[in-house]
């Protein structure tokens, strides 16, 4: 037994869909992932646990914007303690698709 034309239509638009949704999203999450790899590796550096917040954030959003990420000063938290360094960076990416916009909430974050 067949499956009428309609389902295959229907099951080759899902799928064309999900495909859609996959090219948006996963560039997205693996620039994500490389950014955390910067803000992990900037937390467990010793020379920068004498450098300014100011120094760092500016790294920071520096890096981030290399990566086509949308990171504002603002969006980066830096906390000093006896035990070292903590970087949180909290942002959200907007990507807006035909009927559809989702917001995507990353945070990045590391300490020693």
């Amino acid at each position: 037994m067949t499956a009428p034309k309609w389902r295959l239509a229907a099951g080759v638009l899902v799928l064309l869909a999900l495909v859609g949704f996959g090219v948006a999203l996963i560039p997205l999450y693996y620039r994500n992932y490389q950014f955390q790899g910067y803000v992990s590796a900037a937390a467990q550096r010793v020379e920068n646990q004498t450098k300014s917040d100011d120094v760092l954030r500016e790294w920071l959003v520096e890096k981030a914007d290399s990566l086509k990420l949308p990171v504002k000063a603002a969006d980066v938290h830096i906390q000093r303690s006896v035990d070292g360094l903590r970087i949180d960076v909290q942002y959200a990416v907007r990507v807006d698709f035909p009927g559809y916009t989702v917001n995507l909430h990353f945070d990045p974050a590391a300490g020693n």
